[in-house]
Parts: structure tokens; C-alpha cells; sequence
């Protein structure tokens, strides 16, 4: 029987892929005590990048969002992976941080890291509200638009 959370995920129309696996010497998440920190996730897609360029420059917010939206799926793989596939143990997530890969004069940071939170608590509902940073980048790993890390609660 599925639970809340999946039911959610489907009722949104998401279907969480297999974790990610780390492209360099690095794990996708770490556990320690009662805490999962996630590895940074990229906006990938059945194994593709997608959102390359910097927001400012290359993209529109609403592009830049839907890249962050996509890293927070990519986020929810790990921990799925880290919870032996049992999403119901989620507490709460305790922190997003967002990268944004800007031009120099761009601060829109946080409304493109809306993509990410808004689908935590689209997903997680009250257990989704989370404490966040979105920070301003140079550039990112393969020029993607954004980079997404978490940190979870579990039972």
C-alpha cells in the first residue's frame, strides 16, 4: 500500500527516478544520526542535463525555476534511496540550499529556488517547510542553471 507521500507524488504527477548516481569521488547522500544530507543535484532527466545557460543571460526565472523544481526531484531520489525506498519515515526537510549559476547582475536567486520549495512542500506538505539559502553562482558543474542540496529528518 502506498503512502501519503507516494500518493502525493502521484497525484502531482511525479514519478521519482532511481537516485542519481555521483558523477566524481562522492556519495549521493550521507546519514548521520537521524539526518540525511543530500549530495548537490543537478536538473537531470532520464540520464540528460537540461538547463544549461545562466539565469540572466541564457534563461528567463521561470526556466530557472523549473530547473530547481527538477533538482528537488532529484533531491527526494536520494533520500527515497537513503530510506531503503520508504518515504513515509521523512520528519520534515530541515533545509534546502539552492545554487544559481547568474549573470553578474542577476538577483532572482531566491524566486528560482522557489522551484525547489515549492515542490518540497508540494510534496511533503507542513513536513516540507524548511529553513533555505539561494546563493548566486559564477558558474556551476557542466553549466547547468541551478544545484540543489537538502537535509532531512527521518524516524
Amino acid at each position: 500500500m502506498a503512502g501519503q507521500i507516494d500518493a502525493r507524488l502521484k497525484e502531482l504527477g511525479i514519478a521519482l527516478p532511481d537516485a542519481p548516481a555521483p558523477r566524481a569521488n562522492y556519495v549521493g547522500y550521507v546519514i548521520t544520526g537521524n539526518l540525511i544530507f543530500t549530495a548537490g543535484q543537478v536538473p537531470l532527466r532520464d540520464g540528460k542535463l537540461e538547463f544549461i545557460g545562466k539565469l540572466g543571460r541564457d534563461m528567463e526565472v521561470e526556466q530557472g525555476y523549473e530547473a530547481a523544481k527538477l533538482c528537488a526531484v532529484n533531491v527526494l531520489a536520494q533520500v527515497k534511496a537513503a530510506l531503503g525506498g520508504d518515504l513515509e519515515r521523512i520528519v520534515r526537510c530541515v533545509k534546502l540550499t539552492g545554487f544559481v549559476n547568474s549573470a553578474p547582475d542577476f538577483g532572482d536567486q531566491p524566486k528560482v529556488i522557489n522551484g525547489a520549495s515549492d515542490l518540497i512542500v508540494a510534496v511533503l506538505g507542513d513536513k516540507g517547510k524548511h529553513a533555505r539559502s539561494a546563493v548566486g553562482m559564477g558558474g556551476l558543474p557542466f553549466g547547468v542553471a541551478a544545484e540543489v542540496e537538502g537535509v532531512f529528518e527521518f524516524r
